[in-house]
């Protein structure tokens, strides 16, 4: 792998052949790989070119680019490519009786190019995250807030190598390989952090392995088309040393016994619905590493295989099991101001009295209002001159409250002394709500802990630094008859040190007292 996979370190700038993300909104995000204007694409003269909603945007507009920014929409002759395939069709045979085919149109560089009025896109680099919500879906996604939390369960860190099994659309491969990435790998048996990954539909290993290389993670994901249920996760027939296990698999338990210390028995294997091993070879190979402990997660959507995998994990002599549901919620804070003189339409505005001052000024105006207009009808002998000034009364009163929007009641959010020192950004108050839109997949994750192997060397360097049976104080050292007897012995010396306590008080009691006069 001679280039750094964008993933990794992508650079200040935007780079030809590599991938980008485009910004299009909160929830539109689209994967592109940039390429250089050689020539006519598609019939666009400006070489490839992004159709959004927001318009078009050629690629030359966006190569060289700093991470961010923001890219307006350019003018393209879109009308162009219908016209020129058929043109192409209709001058195939005046072109090979001419011998010379339709003259290559120029590539309009990013100078030439006009902007358009039609938007514009972010161009963003690209981070698990963010390949998260614009991958394409081939199975169900493992989001960022559980796979965030496994990373962290499992001690994934870099320099350590994972095992995943059900790569699916590669959302955890991507977070695992950025998580154990120590440096690029400088040969083929370099020790530094890789994901071994396995999937068992052949359509999605194939694109996934193509992903895997456009986005230059070969040399850290080493994906294998297999069925770990019977095949099990030795790569090359030879052991990962994985201190680290992933399983996204509908059934989890099948793969457990492959991930053992040592070669699982007939009632292991019965227990995992296993009748046999496929392993060739007579000599156990573990595909976790030996002198660390491993740390393993599964993804399972239905308590029932929760309970079935708990069930063999115990067999099989995993520790600490615990089973955790992650509940993500996203909080959402902003400032909201309140207030009948605020102007409508406008974000953040809640047209509602303040307070109770307010709400009362404000029922005073609209009685004060109905009662001048129904006693102006029903009183027959008013004078017309009168009618007229309180007509004009009644206009001017509407122009403070329909005539721009805006009420004459003051508010508390908006008082005339602060309005002018409070920042607009700072007026109103806090108010925090929940995201109605959660992208996470609710499953059960099972977290369980295998601790290393212990050999006998081991036992023997523990054993002579912790000598066990030399002990002097120690109840190790002793058997159980003098254990007792030094039992008795401690409690016969604090009897005869309470009788002698108590003696001492009684001679102090019968001794006659001194007068203080003598």
């Amino acid at each position: 792998m001679t280039d750094v996979s964008p993933f990794l370190d992508p650079g200040p700038r935007t780079r030809p052949n590599s991938l980008a993300l485009a910004h299009l909104s909160r929830d539109s995000i689209q994967p592109v790989y940039l390429q250089e204007a050689s020539g006519a694409v598609d019939g666009y003269a400006e070489g490839a070119v992004i159709n959004t909603r927001f318009g078009s945007f050629p690629h030359s507009t966006l190569l060289d680019k700093p991470w961010g920014s923001q890219i307006r929409a350019s003018v393209v002759d879109t009308g162009s490519r219908g016209r020129k395939r058929k043109l192409d069709n209709s001058a195939d045979g005046e072109a090979s009786n001419n011998g010379a085919g339709t003259p290559t149109p120029e590539v309009a560089t990013a100078k030439d190019l006009r902007t358009a009025p039609s938007g514009f896109i972010h161009i963003l680099p690209p981070t698990p995250e963010i390949w998260t919500t614009s991958l394409p879906h081939r199975t169900q996604v493992v989001y960022t807030p559980d796979y965030s939390y496994i990373l962290h369960r499992i001690r994934a860190r870099p320099g350590m190598k994972i095992i995943e099994a059900g790569a699916g659309s590669g959302s955890f491969t991507h977070a695992s390989a950025r998580a154990v990435y120590n440096g690029p790998p400088k040969h083929a048996h370099d020790a530094r952090g890789k994901v071994f990954s396995f999937e068992f539909n052949q359509d999605r290993y194939q694109k996934m392995r193509k992903e895997i290389q456009d986005h230059r993670l070969d040399g850290i994901v080493d994906i294998t088309h297999r069925d770990v249920y019977k095949d099990g996760f030795l790569v090359n027939g030879e052991s990962p040393e994985a201190e680290c296990v992933f399983l996204d698999l509908p059934a989890p338990w099948k793969a457990l016994p492959h991930l053992s210390r040592r070669k699982p028995t007939p009632s292991e294997l019965s227990s995992s619905e296993l009748d046999t091993l496929n392993t060739a070879e007579s000599e156990w190979k573990s595909p976790l590493r030996a002198d660390r402990t491993a740390y393993l997660c599964t993804f399972s959507p239905c308590i029932e295989q929760v309970t079935k995998t708990i069930d063999v994990m115990r067999r099989l002599g995993w520790m600490e099991i615990e089973m955790v549901e992650v509940a993500h919620r996203r909080i959402i804070v902003s400032r909201e101001r309140i207030g009948l003189n605020l102007p409508p339409g406008e974000r953040g505005m809640n047209q509602s009295a303040a307070n109770v001052e307010e709400a009362v000024g404000k029922l005073k105006e609209i009685e004060g209002r109905f009662k001048k207009f129904h006693g102006r009808t029903h009183d027959t002998d008013i004078n017309m001159d009168e009618d007229e000034d309180e007509d004009d009364e009644m206009a001017s009163n509407d122009k403070h409250v329909n005539g721009n929007g805006r009420s004459k009641i003051p508010s508390l959010n908006t008082g005339t002394d602060d309005s002018a020192s409070v920042k607009p950004w700072m007026a109103g108050r806090l108010v925090h709500r929940t995201d109605p839109e959660l992208k996470t997949h609710t499953s059960y994750l099972v977290f369980a802990v295998l601790p290393q192997e212990w050999t006998g060397a081991q036992e023997m360097a523990a054993f002579e630094m912790w000598p066990c049976g030399k002990e002097s104080r120690v109840i190790g050292s002793l058997d159980k008859e003098a254990r007792k007897r030094e039992k008795r012995e401690l409690l016969q010396g604090k009897k005869r040190k309470k009788e002698s306590d108590s003696k001492a008080e009684g001679d102090h009691a019968s001794s006659p007292k001194k007068s203080k006069s003598s």
